[in-house]
């Protein structure tokens, strides 16, 4: 009867993981374009993800109130640092846009400042993981990050800092 119970304990344990797996997981694969969008950035102005096109694009879904996200945040700076205004391969450099999936527009700014993310591309979305952005790319957890070439095709989903590295540096 013991080994009947753990059997069944085990099975549903099986089941919750891969639907989790799969509900978790995002919408785009790698070798998939990426959908078109637009939003307003954190200075006010009007941005489509097609006006990177021609650039290598990490898109990084993270929260101010995410301790992952921020944890890796001096990471993201190093990586900006080191590969902006640099040419890969075909592209002319390297840039980071960031949405944050938030429900609270101040805290966002606030931790954009304390954590250094200076770079030019910041889009909130307000309404967390069913936000339209969110929505689009099928991100129910975050950090999520999907790395663009300069077609807008993605070569990388949810790549680890030091992955991401190696693919700019062209190493894998």
């Amino acid at each position: 009867m013991a080994n009947k119970i753990f059997a069944i304990l085990i099975a549903g344990f099986l089941i919750y993981a891969l639907a989790r797996y799969f509900y978790m997981k995002p919408k785009f694969k790698t070798g998939e374009n990426i959908p078109s969008f637009e939003a307003v950035l954190l200075d006010g102005s009007e941005f489509n993800i097609n006006s990177l096109r021609g650039k290598y694009v990490l898109v990084e879904f993270w929260g101010s109130w995410c301790g992952p996200c921020r944890q890796q945040s001096p990471d993201l700076v190093k990586l900006y640092d080191k590969y902006n205004g640099q040419k890969i391969k075909n592209a002319d450099g390297f840039v980071i846009l960031s949405i944050g999936v938030e429900s609270d527009q101040d805290k966002w700014k606030n931790a954009i400042i304390k954590d250094d993310l200076h770079w030019k591309y910041h889009i909130v979305q307000l309404e967390q993981f069913q936000s339209p952005i969110a929505k689009q790319f099928g991100v129910r957890q975050i950090p999520t990050n999907y790395l663009l070439n300069e077609k807008g095709q993605i070569i990388s989903v949810n790549a680890t800092m030091s992955e991401l590295d190696l693919l700019l540096a062209g190493k894998i």
